[in-house]
């Protein structure tokens, strides 16, 4: 298949370094056609490797060595040994410095790792493994460097030239700048930074706990700097947060944020120096959207938060790697609730697990939090990292509550700081705190797979006691491991028929409250409660308690009862969510149940007009499950029979609820001046769900409207949603003059086009593929920006349900033969663009075979690393 090497590392043969590097000089020489690098590092022989060596290995890719010395003294070619990813030499010393000279060529650097070039702005991303593109150097997390950093520019073109740290000097001379920088805290090679360009500076100020003065600045491209003030107050509350929850100040005298337009990721945590892709930091009111908005927030939140949740303390090994991003997914989730709504982010994070994270369990990428190995690393920063790794972590504080969680987060900082630690060390310091042992727990990093939890009950009343029953099992994932039983926390409640809540009092007298949690530890397990007179409906899960699929044994009008009276906000809405997954299931097979569709109609009612229930929750409750939550339920469904089935659903309750929306539609405020603030959003976000069932309702009604309120927004989540309702439910000619307009309003914003290329791939008629094709020739697109193709290749992959998996396979093909043009360029884009066509074997045969033929026809190229690993594994 690949030419590329494409061997796995595994975890069980970690050994640590034979030496590491205390200390790294780098002088960077910007020049206009190649880059000079001159590194100078102050090496020891590392204590704590168990098998001593001689070895000196530094990793390299794709550079040109001019020179090696060792103590000042140049080495001939034969006293060392260079590969294409590697240089090493023999040393029988202790201490030594050792200094390499290498030429790079950032223009030509496609792959965007290492140091590249952005629009003319020189730029690095160096994780997971992009410092080797730089110079040669120990390029793992386990060896940590206090870095100074030395950069000559053209004073002209680069002006602003920044790295890690503090700024130690500036100078400007000869038509150059020369800057140097000094990080003093240790960090591994992959939080390296170094940005040069001409670009504006937005700048603020912020106080610690401690009373320090630390400086915040923001650096942008000329024409982008009035779009700062949201990053930067989000970054000042993120600030004040995480002295707040977790203790945590900042600790240099200046932060910087790099705002990018070529970026593979959202951004990146670099010591001092953050890297962000421009859609995650740039926003106004006419620009962005109030997802936008809140997606800022929380990427800011998460790259500070990493300060010391990756940076202070980070990973040994990338085997770690969810160590630093699920617990800091985690701190970001937690933040975004404090500053919004709490039942809004949990909702979407569990839709975003369920539509995402799930399917990767059940699918041939399957890994555990701590994978036990990998070929490429880059294909490892999944949902299951991030997402499913957050939501280990929320199961801990869970276990131990918000107090012992707090303590141990505390002890794991202390202990570890300046150091590279491990997951185990994380639930070690869990362990001392509470004085529990977590051996049982820790599965949840090493085993993969999603738990299906089966919950009965058994009413005696006689005894007058429920029991509850639970069975655990995990289905075989993809690398085939035995599944033990997890430890899985079950938050629940008890809901009486007349729908009040009723106490929990366990047989063994370890609950007696309104909620409880049910640690379920066994394949299966019993809970008697006691004082019960007749039976409940059981609130199971609540606040999505713990990543599972469960099942249940309630009844749909107990599901009804629930979503009218649980106190818990999220199991009212799951308990919706449900009702939808059958009323779809049924329609699949034949016709909806009516006395159901009855049923539901009155509790959608009654959910609209309840003033106890967030707007942006009821827009929440009032959105349909996506159709890849059916991959799981259904083996081998016909995918778009689920579509034609949740859109009849969706009609359907546009057709019933149409006087209800209408008459809520009206009656919502519009603001003449936007706040992002948890009101407004709300308001923004249900008024706007309300008007795309008002025209799946009435097209010609309401077509009118969506174009008016595209046509005089105030702001961009109003303009927006008409113009996608528009483009993907009106007539030609309404969807043709707002995509006309639309360009010709915002041709020359960035962030604001990938939204004009998006939507329009999103509408599903005869003419969709012909449609991308032809955006991708557009003189706007570019292959060299990641974001511009997750717009038009991954959102008609991803969200064109119906035209991406139509009967003949030409969404297959046009997707793999993308995948196979990006690798050429940028191997880690690829491989992520690649997936849908991975999850083949969940999709009826027809299709099925389909997508496995593309795949099939890739595995016959020369392919990346990256993409090989992929691939390889989905046809296995």
């Amino acid at each position: 298949m690949s030419q590329a090497p494409a061997k796995a590392i595994f975890l069980k043969d970690y050994l640590p370094p034979a030496f590491t590097t205390k200390e790294t000089f780098l002088d960077f020489e910007l020049l206009p056609e190649h880059t000079i690098v001159r590194s100078r590092l102050l090496v020891e022989r590392n204590p704590k490797c168990g098998v001593p060596s001689n070895l000196f290995l530094l990793d390299g890719n794709e550079l040109e060595l001019l020179e090696v010395r060792v103590d000042g003294q140049p080495l001939g070619e034969s006293e060392y040994q260079q590969t294409a990813t590697s240089l090493s030499l023999e040393i029988d010393k202790d201490q030594f410095v050792f200094e390499c000279t290498t030429r790079i060529y950032p223009d030509r650097n496609t792959a965007l790792e290492g140091l590249y070039i952005s629009g003319g702005m020189y730029c690095t991303q160096c994780e997971a493994e992009g410092f080797r593109r730089i110079t040669f150097f120990q390029d793992r997390p386990d060896v940590l460097s206090v870095f100074t950093t030395k950069i000559t520019a053209d004073l002209d073109k680069y002006p602003t030239a920044l790295s890690n740290g503090n700024l130690v000097t500036r100078t400007e001379e000869n038509g150059k700048v020369i800057a140097e920088w000094h990080d003093p805290f240790p960090k591994p090679s992959y939080l390296f930074a170094l940005v040069a360009g001409d670009l504006i500076c937005q700048e603020d100020r912020f106080t610690t706990q401690s009373g320090r003065n630390v400086t915040l600045q923001i650096f942008v491209e000329q024409g982008n700097e009035h779009k700062c003030d949201h990053a930067l107050a989000s970054l000042k509350r993120s600030m004040t947060w995480d002295e707040e929850v977790y203790g945590r100040e900042y600790d240099l005298d200046l932060f910087m944020i790099v705002a990018v337009d070529h970026f593979n990721m959202g951004a990146m945590e670099n010591k001092g120096l953050n890297i962000f892709n421009s859609s995650c930091v740039l926003a106004t009111p006419e620009t962005a959207t109030d997802d936008a908005f809140a997606r800022i927030e929380g990427i800011v939140g998460h790259e500070y938060f990493h300060n010391w949740s990756g940076n202070r303390v980070t990973c040994r090994d990338w085997f770690q790697l969810s160590l630093k991003e699920g617990f800091t997914v985690f701190r970001d989730a937690e933040f975004s609730s404090d500053m919004g709504s709490r039942a809004v982010k949990r909702l979407e994070d569990v839709s975003f697990l369920r539509q995402h994270q799930f399917p990767e369990d059940a699918g041939p990428m399957a890994h555990a939090v701590r994978p036990a190995s990998y070929m490429e690393i880059s294909n490892f920063y999944t949902v299951t990292i991030y997402e499913k790794g957050s939501e280990v972590v929320g199961m801990l504080r869970t276990i131990l509550g918000a107090d012992l969680f707090r303590k141990g987060s505390d002890l794991y900082f202390d202990t570890f700081d300046g150091q590279a630690a491990t997951t185990d060390d994380f639930v070690w310091a869990m362990e001392q705190v509470s004085g529990k042992d977590l051996t049982q727990f820790k599965r949840w990093y090493s085993q993969a797979g999603t738990p299906r939890l089966s919950v009965r009950r058994a009413f005696d009343a006689a005894s007058q006691t429920l029991t509850l029953t639970a069975a655990q099992h995990t289905p075989e994932t993809a690398d085939g491991s035995k599944k033990e039983p997890f430890v899985i926390p079950v938050a629940l409640g008890l809901v009486a028929q007349n729908g009040n809540a009723l106490a929990i009092e366990s047989e063994d007298k370890r609950f007696n409250a309104a909620q409880a949690v049910w640690l379920v530890e066994e394949a299966e397990q019993t809970l008697v409660i006691n004082g019960i007179a007749e039976l409940p409906a059981v609130s199971l899960l609540r606040d999505f308690s713990a990543p599972v699929l469960l099942e249940d044994d309630l009844t749909d009008q107990e599901r009804i009862l629930l979503i009218g009276n649980d106190p818990n906000g999220y199991n009212r809405w799951e308990q919706c969510q449900i009702i939808y997954k059958k009323l779809i299931l049924q329609k699949v097979d034949a016709e909806f149940d009516e006395a159901l569709l009855k049923a539901l109609k009155q509790s959608l009612r009654q959910l609209l007009q309840d003033d106890a229930v967030e707007n942006a929750v009821k827009a929440e409750l009032l959105s349909l499950p996506a159709e890849s939550e059916f991959l799981q339920l259904v083996p081998n469904i016909d995918i778009l029979s689920v579509e034609a089935a949740r859109e009849a659903l969706r009609l359907w309750i546009a057709t019933e609820l149409f006087a209800d929306f209408e008459q809520m539609f009206g009656s919502l405020e519009s603001y003449s001046d936007y706040a992002f603030e948890p009101e407004q959003v709300g308001v923004r976000k249900l008024k706007n769900t309300l008007l795309e069932y008002l025209l799946l309702a009435n097209l010609e009604q309401y077509q009118g409207i969506a174009l008016a309120q595209f046509e005089q927004a105030s702001n961009m989540t109003d303009q927006l949603s008409a113009f996608k309702y528009i483009v993907q439910y009106g007539d030609e000619a309404a969807a043709n003059k707002v995509i006309s307009v639309f360009l010709s309003q915002w041709a020359d914003d960035v962030q604001v086009l990938e939204q004009w290329f998006r939507v329009q791939v999103s509408r599903s008629d005869e003419n969709t593929l012909s449609r991308v094709k032809t955006l991708l020739d557009h003189e706007l697109f570019e292959y060299q920006n990641p974001n511009k193709i997750r717009a038009v290749i991954g959102a008609f992959a991803m969200t064109n349900v119906k035209s991406f998996h139509a009967a003949d396979g030409k969404g297959y093909e046009f997707l793999a033969e993308q995948v196979a043009k990006i690798d050429q360029m940028n191997p880690q884009i690829a491989a992520r663009l690649v997936g849908p066509l991975t999850k083949w074997k969940s999709y009826d045969l027809s299709r099925g075979q389909k997508m496995k033929a593309q795949l099939d026809l890739l595995a016959t190229k020369v392919l990346s690393k990256d993409l090989y690993e992929v691939v390889s594994k989905s046809l296995g």
